[in-house]
């Protein structure tokens, strides 16, 4: 009972960077705009936090920095595809390049050094009920934060004047724009604000997870997350079980490792990827059978005032 316990509590830590990443999937591309920048915004929020927490010591200001520096890349990408309308495919691939490129090089000079990770704390009470306390609520401040950002981002798409027209323009942004709404205004904030979720979910690596710096630190977990916005149905709830689910398939990757099974390592590092594969085709099977369509119609598609479609 341990063992499966302490694996849940891996499982959390391990789903925690994908939450965040998918939250702010969510909220861009409940906006129309699509993010597969996501593996590069991570590295930069890496980054950012891995250095401003070795000079300063301070978590705080390290996730912080971590979300500026995100919010001010996705600007960039925001810029790109909806000011200068290129294609936000080819955006969002130049971003994780681009992320990965300036990990890569600043981050070669950060080799060997360490910070002081995050500890957990229990919340009185809670942390005391059987599986699940220890599970949820004997977790770092940063995990719990991801808790309140879930809460949070689906109050705000779903039960907010703001969110109604997030969701809205992400469907008709021809009728929204018709209303007086400015698309662009409201799809640079999904950008931006998503962007600076996704740094979170990239700061927690060196904060919590690795406090020392390899390169590639968040190991292709920001594509991960691009798929996981899928399996989500574009709802912040959702992505909460599926980055949980997630979480899970990679803390068995450590655990089977750490006890010795007679098991191929690769065929472990596969497994997330394959469960993405898996998750991706078995919910296109069940939506296409069922005639659901839960993707925004206006996902990718370029808009500017005045244009007719």
């Amino acid at each position: 009972m341990e063992f499966f316990i302490q694996i849940l509590i891996a499982a959390v830590a391990m789903g925690t960077p994908l939450l965040f990443a998918t939250l702010g999937g969510v909220i861009s591309e409940r906006a129309g705009v699509i993010n597969l920048g996501m593996e590069g915004l991570m590295l930069v929020g890496a980054l950012v936090a891995f250095v401003v927490m070795l000079y300063t010591g301070n978590y705080f200001y390290a996730v912080a920095a971590a979300a500026f520096a995100s919010g001010i890349v996705s600007m960039i990408h925001g810029v790109v595809c909806l000011m200068l309308r290129a294609s936000q495919i080819a955006s969002g691939l130049a971003l994780t390049f681009f992320g990965t490129g300036l990990s890569g090089l600043f981050g070669d000079k950060l080799m060997g050094e360490t910070v002081e990770p995050l500890s957990r704390i229990p919340i009185p009470g809670l942390h005391t009920i059987p599986v699940l306390g220890p599970v949820l609520f004997n977790q770092d401040v940063i995990v719990y934060f991801s808790y309140l950002c879930v809460a949070l981002s689906w109050w705000l798409l779903f039960k907010t004047r703001i969110g109604l027209n997030i969701r809205s323009i992400g469907e008709a942004p021809e009728v929204c724009d018709s209303l007086g709404l400015s698309v662009l205004s409201y799809r640079f904030f999904a950008v931006v604000g998503g962007g600076m979720l996704i740094g979170i979910g990239g700061a927690y690596f060196p904060l919590a997870l690795t406090p020392f710096w390899v390169d590639g630190i968040t190991a292709g977990r920001g594509w991960i997350a691009v798929a996981l916005v899928i399996f989500a149905f574009w709802d912040p709830l959702k992505a909460l079980g599926g980055a949980y689910l997630f979480g899970l398939a990679l803390a068995l990757e450590l655990r089977l490792q750490i006890l010795g099974i007679d098991m191929s390592p690769y065929f472990l590092k596969m497994l997330p990827y394959v469960l993405t594969i898996l998750v991706l085709t078995l919910v296109t099977i069940r939506n296409n059978r069922r005639g659901i369509q839960v993707m925004p119609a206006a996902l990718g598609k370029v808009f500017f005032r005045g244009e007719k479609h």
